[in-house]
């Protein structure tokens, strides 16, 4: 609700998937990942931050590949808000999302994921 040090889903180690039921389902345009910035970090580094992802649309949340819609990586030297744009040719609209974290800015421990925001046009 909030974007306070901590305030974040954080899950153990560098990789990690999360699915995301929409209120309806839509064609996907860009997707936006937000975490703190450095300023507001106690360690003055943001090294749980995510660093490379990739966005899949599902049909349904028990299928184990989804449509690739793209491949990212989050600045950890940009804005806390980045806006990605769909970059995979698609015609299909999803109501499911999964986004895939596959490393983070260094943390050993666990990486912290504070605001994912799905954009699109209704279906």
């Amino acid at each position: 609700p909030d974007m306070y040090p901590g305030n974040c889903w954080a899950f153990k180690g560098s990789q990690g998937y999360l699915v995301v039921r929409l209120s309806m389902k839509i064609y996907p345009t860009a997707f936006t990942l937000e975490h703190i910035p450095k300023t507001l970090s106690p360690t003055g580094n943001i090294t749980s931050a995510p660093r490379n992802f990739s966005v899949y649309g599902l049909d349904d949340e028990y299928q184990e590949e989804g449509k690739l819609l793209g491949e990212y990586v989050y600045d950890q030297e940009g804005e806390p808000l980045q806006m990605f744009p769909v970059t995979e040719k698609n015609e299909d609209a999803f109501q499911i999302v999964e986004l895939r974290i596959f490393s983070n800015w260094g943390h050993a421990e666990y990486t912290c994921l504070y605001r994912f925001r799905v954009h699109g046009k209704p279906a």
